[in-house]
């Protein structure tokens, strides 16, 4: 695997569009222009996120006179600067919103837009749950929201009616616990996670498997498959979804019995109030 990539050939590892100035202010590039191996893991994930969200963007870009793309969990927010200039640049229209928790990550990205020039950029320091956003939004993101972060982010996009969403979960720990308890109505299951490291690694699978029911459930079009290859990030999974009809009864009659099985209520089927009554917490 290639450890770092010299000044004279980082313009391979750039997407049509995408400037190695950009990259350089995202302090992505060495003072030298190069690229570090840890900057080069970064760039592959962001831009090969950017290549599938592709699709998404340019939907809302040609329906919408003015979409809103809510980045939540931004961090340095670099999918933000990248989708900009990869699509909002050149379209002269359309906002990105990142909210991120950590002021002092917002307020960098802030004044980074500005010496940008990427006007059409917002950033707000809150939590996801509490960002104050326009009331219809477009297309949510969600790159490494840490365990039910990105249950909230999957939560904003549905009441805001977004047509699409992408989520590349993180750190799931909630359902683990969860199963530690015990209770679920098929006994057969309580095999699969005796142990604390198959608790874990189920409880994850479950965690997204119950994302993408959940997203069924409110009406949208699933797809989940690999962001990126395993060398890359072992935190790999992209969960897409394009909003398609009003509701799924069907993907909610499965999310049920698929709770009432594992004895299980994460984050999302909370917020969505897919969960039943009394439901853990």
């Amino acid at each position: 695997m290639r450890r770092q990539v010299k000044a004279g050939e980082v313009r391979r590892e750039l997407l049509p569009g995408e400037s190695a100035a950009l990259l350089q202010e995202l302090h992505l590039l060495t003072r030298a222009g190069d690229l570090n191996a840890d900057a080069l893991r970064k760039l592959k994930q962001v831009n090969h996120l950017a290549g599938l969200l592709a699709p998404a963007v340019e939907d809302v870009l040609g329906r919408f006179g003015d979409p809103v793309i809510v980045d939540c969990g931004a961090g340095k927010s670099y999918l933000g600067f990248i989708l900009y200039e990869l699509f909002l640049k050149g379209a002269e229209k359309g906002r990105i919103l990142s909210v991120e928790s950590r002021p002092e990550l917002a307020r960098a990205a802030e004044e980074r837009a500005q010496r940008l020039g990427f006007g059409r950029m917002a950033f707000q320091a809150a939590a996801i749950g509490e960002a104050e956003l326009p009331g219809r939004v477009h297309l949510v993101t969600a790159l490494h929201a840490c365990d039910t972060a990105t249950d909230d982010a999957i939560a904003l996009a549905v009441r805001h009616g977004a047509d699409h969403v992408a989520v590349v979960p993180c750190c799931q720990a909630e359902v683990a616990r969860q199963l530690a308890r015990g209770g679920g109505s098929d006994p057969a299951l309580a095999a699969l996670h005796e142990h604390p490291i198959h608790r874990r690694e189920l409880g994850s699978h479950l965690t997204n498997v119950v994302r993408a029911l959940a997203l069924e459930a409110k009406g949208y079009r699933v797809t989940v498959t690999e962001l990126t290859g395993w060398e890359h990030s072992l935190k790999n999974e992209l969960i897409l979804g394009r909003k398609v009809r009003a509701r799924s009864a069907e993907a909610e009659e499965k999310l049920a019995r698929l709770l009432d099985a594992a004895g299980i209520a994460p984050a999302v089927t909370r917020l969505l109030g897919l969960a039943p009554a009394g439901a853990l917490g």
